[in-house]
């Protein structure tokens, strides 16, 4: 009867422990892509409620503003997930400094679609690797819209070193010509540090590289971002973040705010 009892309780324990779900590991914020995936079940919806982007270049000054930039994650099982993303509503704005003309344009944007199998610890933990295939559905119009459609594979890294975790996402897309007809390979990789600052927030800063070999120019993006992400409870997070251009052929600033819910 002692030995039915002690077996009884361990059966129990050990389906607690089973049952208890994973840390919240939403995509958003930053620059680059964790390697975590959903649980078998689970949703994650993650919203850009506001992002803002400027960028001068010689003659021309913009501005882009979305919002509703959104991502559903749904886990297929343990270790992969799938993903759909839509930008609802975008607004960009340019004008000529030296004309004084201003064009304005609010468009919808594109559809993502992705697969993110995870080859270790899909939890997040200690080290982990995943691959995500993409690809971008021409929803959209210019200039929210890229008007065609790309295509791209990411291998998300990240590696846990007690207080402070490192993580990195190389890629390689065929993304869409500047004059919208046709692809072209863009390539490159996001490096970031991730912290604590308190039991319900936590931080990154993140470096990223692109080339891009668009036949109309090439150029590399070079972004450094901050960004902080603030838990409450086991479900949701509010984030906030600012990306700055490092070079004349990136965006000279980027910020944003937005939110994650995980459904269960």
């Amino acid at each position: 009867m002692r030995g039915f009892l002690f077996a009884a309780a361990w059966l129990a324990s050990t389906s607690a422990l089973a049952a208890e779900p994973r840390d919240l590991c939403p995509d958003r914020p930053g620059l680059g892509t964790p390697a975590c995936t959903v649980e078998r079940g689970d949703a994650v919806l993650e919203i850009g409620l506001a992002d803002w982007t400027r960028d001068d270049r010689p003659g021309v000054h913009s501005e882009q503003w979305l919002s509703g930039d959104a991502l559903l994650r749904f886990g297929l099982n343990d270790t992969l997930e799938a993903q759909v993303g839509w930008t609802a509503y975008g607004r960009v704005r340019e004008r000529d400094t030296l004309s004084g003309t201003t064009t304005r344009a609010s468009r919808f944007g594109d559809v993502s679609l992705a697969l993110r199998q995870n080859l270790r610890n899909p939890d997040g933990g200690g080290f982990s690797l995943a691959l995500m295939p993409y690809v971008s559905l021409p929803s959209g119009r210019a200039p929210v819209g890229a008007e065609d459609w790309s295509a791209g594979l990411r291998l998300p890294i990240s590696i846990e070193l007690g207080a402070v975790s490192l993580g990195f996402t190389p890629q390689a897309e065929a993304a869409v010509d500047g004059d919208g007809d046709g692809r072209h390979l863009s390539y490159g990789s996001v490096a970031g540090l991730g912290f604590g600052v308190s039991d319900a927030v936590s931080g990154s800063f993140e470096v990223s590289l692109t080339r891009d070999r668009d036949p109309e120019g090439h150029v590399t993006e070079a972004l450094a971002g901050l960004s902080f992400g603030w838990q409450r409870g086991e479900d949701a997070q509010w984030d906030a973040g600012v990306n700055a251009g490092l070079n004349d052929d990136s965006p000279d600033v980027q910020v944003y705010v937005g939110y994650a819910r995980r459904f269960r």
